[in-house]
């Protein structure tokens, strides 16, 4: 696998995360606390290897412009400000409803919860549509 791969590995833990967390909220609703934990780690670990791997691209590719123009680059940059903006917010605040399950504080965690998962899924949602495939900049850099 090279650096030029994760983009596409990020989209996948950003699907897999949004997926388990689909899943966990069905799970709970249906009163299902084994499957919902079970799908709340999986999309916290999701997320977590995501992260990492955004963090090793970047650091090897740095900024990516984005190309595009015209209607799809009015769409792109608000939901990329938007992304950005709330990403900021969902690891504490996940590891915060995390946290209080873990410490059995559930009227605590369900009213935190009910925060954190529809910003997590959009969080996850957006981090697929946003991925940038930086191929061209790092073929650049290895010819430099």
């Amino acid at each position: 696998m090279e650096v030029t791969d994760l983009p596409h590995v990020n989209a996948a833990l950003n699907a897999t995360a949004a997926v388990a967390l689909t899943i966990g909220y069905a799970s709970i609703r249906r009163g299902h606390v084994r499957r919902h934990l079970a799908c709340m780690v999986v999309g916290l670990l999701a997320s977590v290897a995501f992260l990492s791997s955004y963090l090793v691209y970047h650091f090897h590719v740095g900024s990516v412009p984005y190309t595009g123009d015209g209607l799809l680059r009015m769409v792109y940059f608000p939901i990329l400000a938007s992304h950005v903006v709330l990403a900021a917010f969902v690891p504490p605040m996940a590891l915060l409803t995390v946290y209080l399950a873990a410490r059995r504080r559930f009227t605590r965690h369900r009213s935190i919860a009910r925060w954190t998962l529809p910003l997590w899924m959009y969080v996850s949602v957006t981090g697929i549509m946003v991925c940038r495939d930086g191929k061209e900049k790092i073929m650049r850099k290895r010819k430099s």
